[in-house]
């Protein structure tokens, strides 16, 4: 092996671990607005006696339907055109085109990676929180409140996020997750305080 394809070995590689960590970000931080965009709608229907659980249903989905797409294309848009940056400023740094090389494949390649997990996260985890909904529309009888089981789960994903975030920094995962929980009861707060004004 050559000095050269050593060297942008070591680079693919810090290329790939770099994407790691902001695959993970795009993750935490999309999957933590999709939690709170739940939260805040469950929080608002439940405020309404009357809400009827099939139009909460309805747009609960249109919003993690738009969560979802906006996930999507923020980050493929954005990520493209870094890793395009990236490579344009290698290729001319080595006077080489590296489009076919591994490096020049894991930049066409990892945008969507990062875009698909940016969109799936806050999808997959709305979906998680208005499950009390669905089974409501299917007929189930639930032990309470659809919308109320819908905030604990809220609360508790928050609080897994939360948790998660600790283990990547070395925090005490109960005081990480505490913080993000602090986070949610203050959010189901204001949306009370708003409701309570409309």
């Amino acid at each position: 092996m050559t000095a050269y394809e050593s060297w942008l070995g070591r680079k693919f590689l810090l290329h790939l671990h770099r994407a790691r960590g902001i695959v993970r970000r795009y993750f935490i931080t999309n999957g933590f607005d999709g939690a709170l965009t739940m939260l805040g709608m469950m929080t608002g229907f439940y405020t309404h006696a009357n809400t009827d659980v099939a139009m909460a249903l309805s747009a609960s989905m249109g919003a993690a339907v738009a969560l979802f797409m906006s996930g999507i294309s923020s980050a493929y848009l954005s990520e493209a055109a870094e890793r395009k940056k990236e490579l344009n400023e290698l290729e001319q740094a080595l006077i080489k085109d590296l489009t076919q090389s591994d490096y020049g494949e894991a930049s066409h390649y990892l945008p969507i990676i990062v875009a698909l997990v940016n969109g799936f996260s806050p999808l997959l985890i709305s979906l998680l929180i208005m499950s009390p909904l669905w089974w409501v529309t299917l007929g189930f009888h639930l032990p309470g409140s659809a919308f109320v089981l819908a905030i604990l789960i809220a609360l508790f994903t928050l609080f897994l996020l939360g948790m998660f975030l600790g283990s990547i920094s070395k925090t005490f995962w109960l005081w990480a997750g505490l913080r993000t929980l602090a986070i949610a009861i203050l959010t189901i707060s204001i949306v009370l305080l708003v409701g309570r004004g409309v």
